[in-house]
């Protein structure tokens, strides 16, 4: 699908990391709320969950919209720290870390769930299963020194 390649080179590049931060989350939250959790902007080219998390520092509750990679079976998804291939881990990730225990919105629906940072082999798979899903995280991740974590979460 050309349409497809084209979004896929276009979220490749360093000034998609600048400006989609900024605008994909605000527009995705607001259709969200107004959908009554039925829609997701993003999630009409990549699957999405709002993860709805407790801040590390504050202990706030945090929504945060997010793509995900649904596993076979439906009980569980991979969550992708690339913050758009920009410097630094995304904030949810160190919120997951300190607070495993979290809800995502799944097609309208709140599920609870548990987190867990894949690491070793473990994540060497879920990396390569999801370059396989979605090639341009090979782009954000040879932007940046850190390893991007990814995240497990699977029902409660």
């Amino acid at each position: 699908m050309i349409g497809v390649r084209v979004i896929q080179k276009v979220s490749s590049t360093p000034g998609f990391a600048k400006v989609a931060p900024h605008v994909i989350p605000a527009l995705d939250r607001a259709v969200h709320r107004l959908t009554r959790g039925k829609v997701l902007l993003s999630a009409q080219l990549l699957p999405g969950v709002i993860l709805t998390s407790t801040g590390a520092r504050t202990g706030q509750s945090r929504r945060t919209p997010l793509a995900c990679m649904p596993e076979e079976g439906g009980a569980s998804w991979i969550l992708v720290g690339s913050n758009f291939g920009r410097t630094g881990h995304p904030a949810w990730t160190a919120n997951l870390l300190a607070h495993p225990d979290v809800t995502v919105s799944w097609k309208g629906r709140d599920i609870p769930v548990t987190a867990r940072l894949l690491e070793g082999d473990e994540r060497a798979a879920a990396w390569k299963a999801v370059l396989a899903f979605w090639p341009p995280y090979a782009a954000y991740q040879a932007r940046v020194e850190r390893e991007i974590r990814l995240f497990r979460i699977v029902q409660r």
